[in-house]
């Protein structure tokens, strides 16, 4: 157990979804019924009120300048800032607090106040899977994993979107407490203690841009028209008649990935839409163009940590679930 309390902070401003706050600020609430001793304060950068996302009106403790240094200190998110830039006294808010305290976390659409702020530079990090990547663009020098559903680097803790905060929220009070405390905690929310997979299990990764290059392009366009088809390497250079090795440039250089694994994640992803339809994993593995269930099992393992069948239990659609109700 920590010695003495816990002291947490919420960063809080106008738009703030309120998720981001109460569902870290519950888990810690709730952490404290099983032992720990977290004492929770809303601050927002001058110390007036705020209204969140919802339009509910949060009561505010304090500034962020007028309170002394805290444990932890987390900035909760907001659907304007991945929008817009963020406002200089809300990036200026965090500096100082954030210096001084034990550690700092972002909940969500958060990360952008931290980069902002300065506080990401250098350092691995995550946010929502929709605007990873546009806060790769505002923080160059920072690694954005767009996979994770939290990411520690240091004292720094960020998270995905919207409810990864629980998550995050959890692995801090392990990390204070202990999994047993923990575990308490998730059950008492009915949440799960660490999810299995990522965000990708949620997204879908290959809504970007499209190719820059028209004949790059083609070769995508015939690929999710078609994931049954025969793909392989040598058959989609034969459609450009290029050289395997020209076309492993064209997709490394625009998007970052090899054309088989550009194939793989397409199939991937209708496979999913699949499960979430109710189609069993045989024939999901079938219609998404996978040599076997076999394959696809290997490719729901490496991405979600979780087989086929756990993934279709877990996130396919609710009214089964309700039904004998």
């Amino acid at each position: 157990m920590l010695p003495g309390p816990h002291r947490v902070a919420i960063l809080v401003y106008d738009g703030v979804t309120l998720l981001d706050v109460a569902g870290p600020a519950e888990v810690f609430k709730e952490a404290n019924r099983f032992g720990a001793d977290y004492q929770i304060v809303l601050l927002s950068p001058t110390g007036a009120d705020v209204r969140s996302n919802l339009g509910v009106r949060l009561a505010v403790d304090d500034a962020v300048s007028a309170e002394p240094v805290f444990d932890t200190f987390l900035v909760s998110g907001s659907d304007l800032y991945p929008r817009a830039h963020v406002p200089d006294d809300l990036a200026d808010a965090v500096r100082v607090p954030a210096v001084g305290a034990g550690r700092v976390a972002s909940i969500c659409t958060g990360a952008f106040v931290l980069a902002a702020a300065g506080l990401l530079d250098g350092k691995r990090a995550t946010t929502h899977w929709k605007v990873a990547h546009e806060l790769a663009t505002r923080c160059p020098t920072c690694r954005v994993e767009p996979d994770a559903i939290y990411v520690r680097d240091g004292t720094t803790y960020t998270s995905a979107g919207v409810t990864a905060g629980i998550d995050l929220a959890l692995a801090l009070v392990e990390e204070d407490h202990g999994p047993d405390v923990a575990r308490d905690v998730a059950r008492a929310l009915v949440v799960y203690m660490q999810r299995a997979g990522g965000q990708s299990q949620f997204s879908a990764p290959l809504q970007g841009p499209p190719p820059r290059s028209p004949a790059l392009r083609k070769i995508t366009d015939l690929v999710t028209a078609n994931p049954r088809a025969d793909h392989s390497l040598g058959e989609l250079a034969k459609h450009l008649n290029v050289s395997t090795r020209q076309l492993t440039r064209l997709f490394h250089d625009e998007l970052s990935t090899t054309p088989a694994r550009y194939v793989e994640n397409i199939r991937f992803d209708l496979a999913r839409a699949l499960l979430d339809q109710g189609h069993t994993a045989s024939q999901a593995a079938a219609v998404a163009g996978f040599p076997s269930y076999e394959s696809m099992r290997r490719v729901f393992s490496r991405k979600l940590s979780i087989s086929p069948a756990a993934y279709q239990r877990r996130f396919s659609t609710a009214r089964r679930a309700s039904a004998g109700q």
